[in-house]
């Protein structure tokens, strides 16, 4: 079963894989900590689409692997930038995946929440975004999802100052039916969001986004904090006000930030769960032990994975993410909406095939092999 693995520069090494996989077992709910993973599509591959054209998607795949999430335990984050909204989802792909992913999550009694954005429009005035968010805030509302609040291309645009985020979501927090997760991603997931919340000093962002939530906290579920920043996380959760959950979006230091200090923990919503799924519920069960060493003994190990994933340019961390779970047999192809499987070098997938393997991800470690063998031999990599 010996890989011969790609180099950088040129040449190959050999690699043995794992002959057997890690066995979690699906089990009932967590209980200390509220846990989302944010999920990816399948793609239809034969579909004939072109990569600006509208994306195509296998329903039926997609939802199934849903339904894997919501077997370990996981919530589901539907919707967000993991399923590619922006970069191969449009609205009209992303509104018929949360009506599709609520109906199921009602089905099989699955936790979920559904972004709300604005990639209706790629530009537009302050009243034309606020439209744009209320209609997509219907959306979810009506689907009976918990709505997260996303940040948005073309506020960042149009937004002059701090006071234009203040009135806009505190517009859109009082019309709420329900109390929303408030979602800060970082210009390393999407360039355009640089100096969100009306300023590029991420200190003075800070205080607008607290002012935000302290104005409306029975409106505030709980704010994602996607800013792979550990200090300034904490620094923020610790200043929340009573009842506001912190969900850590931080695929770099996830292990420390939900086990938490003697002043509070952090909750999850993470992308990085999509591959690690089974293997995180399971860690997150030994933490509602109050086991902290034995959750961090499990999870600390998936840190090199995600860093690795998730290395600059970090939008691009969705093509690893669906690699893993063709490898894993989630799906039956690795191809993704707007052609995005070509975002990533064949030496960074085969390291991403490693570090997974190493874990013992793969349910079946000799159809990981034979893909990935598959995936080496159409690149021209001898075996």
């Amino acid at each position: 079963m010996t890989l011969h693995l790609p180099l950088p520069g040129g040449g190959t090494r050999a690699y043995e894989p794992r002959a057997e996989p890690l066995a979690p077992a699906a089990a009932g709910p967590l209980t200390s900590r509220t846990v989302f993973s944010a999920a990816h599509v399948v793609a239809d591959p034969y579909a004939d689409t072109t990569p600006d054209g509208p994306a195509a998607v296998d329903w039926d795949a997609t939802l199934a692997f849903r339904r894997h999430l919501w077997s370990h335990g996981l919530g589901v984050a539907e919707a967000m930038d993991t399923a590619q909204r922006g970069m191969g989802l449009d609205w009209a792909g992303a509104a018929e995946l949360i009506r599709r992913s609520a109906a199921e999550a009602k089905a099989v009694g699955g936790a979920v929440a559904c972004g709300v954005g604005t990639d209706q429009l790629a530009s537009g005035s302050l009243a034309e975004i606020r439209a744009a968010y209320e209609e997509q805030l219907a959306v979810v509302e009506e689907s009976g999802a918990r709505a997260v609040l996303m940040a948005s291309r073309a506020l960042a645009a149009a937004a002059t100052g701090p006071e234009d985020y203040l009135d806009l979501y505190g517009h859109l927090l009082r019309q709420a039916a329900e109390p929303v997760i408030l979602h800060w991603l970082g210009p390393m997931f999407d360039p355009a969001l640089e100096g969100y919340w009306g300023s590029t000093d991420l200190d003075a962002a800070t205080e607008t986004f607290l002012e935000v939530v302290a104005a409306h906290p029975d409106k505030v579920d709980g704010v994602k904090i996607s800013l792979l920043d550990a200090g300034r996380e904490v620094a923020l959760r610790r200043r929340l006000p009573e009842g506001v959950r912190c969900y850590t979006g931080d695929d770099f230091h996830y292990p420390e930030l939900i086990a938490g200090d003697d002043q509070g923990f952090s909750h999850a919503l993470l992308g990085v769960f999509d591959p690690l799924g089974p293997l995180a519920a399971e860690a997150v069960r030994v933490l509602d032990t109050g086991d902290t060493a034995g959750f961090r003994k499990l999870l600390d190990p998936t840190v090199a994975l995600s860093r690795h994933l998730f290395e600059p340019p970090t939008r691009y961390y969705k093509t690893g993410v669906v690699l893993l779970a063709w490898l894993a047999g989630h799906q039956e192809h690795f191809t993704m909406v707007g052609g995005l499987h070509s975002a990533r070098s064949l030496p960074h997938l085969a390291r991403a095939y490693e570090l997974a393997d190493g874990l013992g991800l793969f349910p079946d470690p000799a159809r990981a092999e034979s893909r990935m063998r598959s995936l080496l031999t159409v690149y021209g990599v001898p075996q």
